[in-house]
């Protein structure tokens, strides 16, 4: 147990200190330490019932605490747990959707490409044999137009050298006449002229 003394100077109080109990202060004239009786506990060391009171507070906290608030925080830490597993699922499911939807639109995308390629070969195809039948009919009016020039021609080159023969014929048949004096007979004349042009023909 601590003692309190007290230094007193003039009738004044001049300082306090604690000492401990087995330790005996002498009364001594004015101006040094004298011992005063009669001082309270010890302010700073707690007491039996102040740790009672405090053991007994604590137990209520923690009793309050187990059976009150540790159920609510507790249910409350579950239901944001499960909210936010929920909001997770329900991502992965939205991801999850949006992968097909990706999925399928290059699935129609392959197939809408491969239809324009069978669209565009069809109409090649189809200009292709468009183009070749206008082709042979060009090519089969052409050939009829030759032929038809050359019949044409073929036949203007017969009449031109039947005219040439019949001339050629008069000629020889005038020259002949003034030659001998006599007319030659004219199918001999007709036969030589045709062996003559037949020759230049060739």
């Amino acid at each position: 147990m601590l003692r309190a003394v007290v230094t007193q100077s003039g009738g004044h109080v001049t300082g306090v200190r604690l000492v401990s109990a087995d330790v005996s202060v002498v009364p001594a004239a004015e101006g040094e330490a004298t011992e005063v009786e009669g001082m309270g506990p010890n302010p700073i060391a707690p007491e039996t019932k102040e740790l009672a009171w405090g053991a007994g507070s604590f137990l209520v906290l923690l009793i309050v605490m187990r059976v009150f608030l540790f159920p609510r925080l507790k249910k409350g830490m579950d239901q944001r747990y499960a909210n936010i597993r929920a909001d997770i699922e329900g991502a992965d499911a939205v991801k999850a959707a949006a992968r097909n939807d990706v999925a399928e639109y290059e699935k129609a995308l392959a197939a809408v490409r491969v239809e324009a390629a069978a669209k565009i070969d069809a109409a090649r195809a189809k200009l292709d044999a468009e183009r070749a039948e206008k082709l042979r009919e060009v090519n089969a009016r052409i050939a009829t137009r030759r032929n038809d020039a050359e019949a044409q021609a073929q036949a203007a080159r017969t009449a031109a050298r039947s005219q040439i023969s019949v001339a050629v014929g008069m000629v020889a048949t005038k020259a002949t006449s003034i030659a001998v004096g006599k007319s030659p007979d004219a199918s001999v004349v007709q036969r030589a002229v045709d062996a003559v042009m037949e020759g230049a023909s060739r």
